[in-house]
C-alpha cells in the first residue's frame, strides 16, 4: 500500500529581498494505486512540487512522506520519468535498464531477465540491443518508463513525460501508460499541461493556482475504466475537461481580442512579413 502525504509544504527560491515563494502550504494525499495528475498555468510550481516529492529539491516548511517514512532525498520507493529521456548514449537499451537495476542493488544474474521483462512490457523486446541514437522519441520515453519501473518503486513520478512528442505518438504513449499502470498497480503522480491528457489518465486532478503555487481545486474523475479513446467523445468527458480548464484559465493573463498590439509588436510583425 503506497501512500504519499504532502503536508503544508512551502518552497521558495532566491535570497533576502529577491526571495520568491513558489509553493505555499501544499496539502495532498494519494491513495494506493491512484493516478493523480497535477495541472495549472505556467509558473504555478507543478514541476517544483514533483521535484520535491522525488527528493531532488528541499523545501522550507511542511513534510513529505511515503508510507509514513519522510522523504529526505531520492529513493528506490519512487521512480521518476522526465520529459527529457535521460538515457545513457553509450549503453544499449537493455544496458540502460540494467544500469538502474545495478544501482538498486539487484544481482548481476537477475538484471538481464528483469530488464527484458520490462522492455517487453513497453513493447521494446526487439530493440533491447539498439543504441538510444537509433530510437524515436516515443521509443526513448518507453525505455525511460521501463527503467523507472524495473526496480519496482511504490510511486511513479512523471514530469510532462509526453510533452516533446507529436500528437499521434503522445496518444500511443497514453494508451501504453494506462496498460502499464494497470499491470503494475502502483501510485502515479503525473504533471502535465494537457488537460485532456489529465482527464483521460487520472482518478483525480489537482489544479494548482499561481502567485504563489497552491492547491486551488481537486477534481474527481469518475469515468469508468478501462478507458480508450472513445471516452473522449462522451459528454461526461467534455464536461470534466471544461471544469478543469475553467479553473486554470482564471490564472492566465489573456490579451483581449479587440485590444491593439503594442507599437513595438506591430513593428516587429511588419519586419517579419
Amino acid at each position: 500500500m503506497a501512500e504519499l502525504i504532502i503536508d503544508g509544504v512551502c518552497k521558495s527560491f532566491g535570497r533576502r529581498a529577491k526571495r520568491k515563494t513558489v509553493l505555499s502550504d501544499i496539502d495532498l494525499a494519494t491513495g494506493d494505486n491512484e493516478f493523480v495528475s497535477i495541472v495549472g498555468a505556467s509558473g504555478c510550481g507543478k514541476s517544483t512540487l514533483l521535484s520535491v516529492v522525488a527528493g531532488l529539491q528541499g523545501y522550507d516548511a511542511g513534510s513529505v512522506s511515503v508510507d509514513g517514512e519522510p522523504v529526505v532525498g531520492p529513493g528506490l520507493d519512487r521512480g521518476v520519468v522526465f520529459q527529457s529521456y535521460t538515457l545513457l548514449p553509450w549503453k544499449t537499451v537493455r544496458q540502460n535498464v540494467a544500469f538502474a537495476l545495478a544501482a538498486a542493488g539487484y544481482p548481476r544474474g537477475q538484471r538481464r531477465r528483469i530488464a527484458d521483462e520490462h522492455l517487453a512490457l513497453v513493447g521494446l523486446a526487439d530493440s533491447a540491443d539498439a543504441w538510444p541514437a537509433q530510437l524515436s522519441g516515443g521509443m526513448k520515453q518507453r525505455v525511460a518508463i521501463a527503467r523507472a519501473l524495473s526496480y519496482k518503486p511504490r510511486i511513479l513520478l512523471m514530469d510532462e513525460p509526453f510533452g516533446a512528442l507529436d500528437a499521434m505518438t503522445r496518444h500511443q504513449m497514453q494508451l501504453l501508460l494506462t496498460r502499464v499502470w494497470e499491470h503494475h498497480r502502483l501510485t502515479v503522480l503525473f504533471v502535465t499541461h494537457d488537460v485532456e491528457e489529465a482527464v483521460y489518465l487520472s482518478d483525480r486532478i489537482v489544479a494548482l493556482g499561481t502567485n504563489p503555487g497552491h492547491v486551488k481545486a481537486i477534481f474527481e474523475i469518475d469515468l469508468p475504466r478501462p478507458r480508450d479513446e472513445s471516452i473522449m467523445a462522451t459528454p461526461e468527458f467534455g464536461a470534466l475537461k471544461s471544469r478543469v480548464l475553467d479553473s486554470i484559465r482564471e490564472d492566465i493573463d489573456v490579451i483581449p481580442i479587440d485590444e491593439p498590439l503594442p507599437a513595438t509588436a506591430n513593428h516587429n510583425l511588419q519586419e517579419s512579413v
